[in-house]
């Protein structure tokens, strides 16, 4: 088995291990709340009983180890795609959304792991893992479904670009960076906002504070990676800004995220608001990164990414 080969077995079981890990986040809320049981009488007749019902408790540790099994399994996936390429694997559309899943299993993990450690009502504040993996079970989904997995030779525009590297991992890592904030962004507007409209949830205030630290990580990240892909765009084009749809589309994206960031940390502005602000902006990264890579032709469709 070569480089390439053992890249895309790997893939499969990190695909397989998310949606495990997937499948175990979403019981976690959705179990059912209550048991029927069949009892003897003392005259020989049977009745059915209801009673409280609870997750079992090894549904949670299960989708925290598959989710670090999975993370294993696509970083080694990722890494003999590097050696199979002899490049990084960041250069068309099936190693960006693979590294763009495998970069939103990552930040859910550490952020689990500083919840587990911060919240008050941990384990609640695992069940956010419910919305997020799916989002990257999605991302490798389609990757399976769309975009072809061989290893190409680089374009000449992207040989020997260390910027570009740097810009297109940026990029990545910001926008699965605030992924997380968007999974705590749809279960704050499921919880009701500030109210405990579900108890197997986290609370409305812990979910405002994973999505604002996801923003606080973000958002550096994106700007920085925003710049980055000007400083490239001018020793590529002649020109650090041509309003191209892919630098029109992470500006806009940056500015939602800038003025969640303004109205929530300055203006103390919270509740529904501020949670659909986030709903938004990420899917203005998915459009961005969808929409504008797929079906918008400008100067980043030659890439691929």
């Amino acid at each position: 088995m070569d480089a390439e080969q053992f890249s895309y077995s790997a893939f499969i079981l990190g695909f397989a291990l998310t949606a495990i890990a997937s499948i175990c986040y979403l019981a976690l809320p959705l179990w059912p709340r209550l048991a029927y049981r069949t009892a003897a009488t003392d005259t020989g007749a049977t009745m059915t009983l209801a009673a409280p019902s609870q997750a079992p408790g090894w549904l949670g540790p299960a989708a925290s180890a598959n989710t670090w099994l999975a993370l294993l399994a696509l970083s080694a996936s990722l890494a003999a795609r590097w050696v199979a390429g002899g490049r990084p694997p960041l250069s068309n559309m099936w190693e960006f959304t693979v590294a763009f899943g495998w970069a939103i299993i990552l930040f859910y993990a550490l952020f689990e792991l500083r919840t587990r450690r911060d919240a008050d009502d941990w384990p609640a504040g695992r069940v956010i893992g419910a919305v997020v993996l799916p989002v990257a079970l999605g991302m490798f989904a389609v990757s399976l479904i769309y975009f072809p997995s061989d290893v190409k030779p680089l374009v000449p525009a992207l040989q020997s670009s260390r910027i570009l590297g740097a810009h297109v991992t940026t990029m990545v890592l910001s926008y699965a960076a605030l992924s997380v904030s968007f999974g705590a962004a749809v279960l704050y507007l499921v919880q009701g906002g500030g109210k405990r409209r579900f108890a197997r949830l986290p609370s409305g205030e812990t979910l405002e504070e994973v999505a604002n630290r996801s923003v606080l990580l973000g958002f550096p990240m994106l700007t920085l990676g925003i710049a980055l892909g000007a400083y490239w765009a001018y020793s590529a084009w002649g020109r650090y800004w041509g309003w191209d749809p892919k630098e029109t589309s992470a500006l806009v994206t940056w500015l939602i995220y800038a003025g969640y960031l303004h109205a929530h940390n300055l203006r103390g502005w919270k509740g529904r608001g501020a949670a659909w602000l986030l709903v938004a902006g990420f899917g203005a990264v998915l459009f961005s990164y969808f929409a504008v890579n797929l079906w918008v032709s400008g100067l980043h469709s030659y890439a691929g990414v």
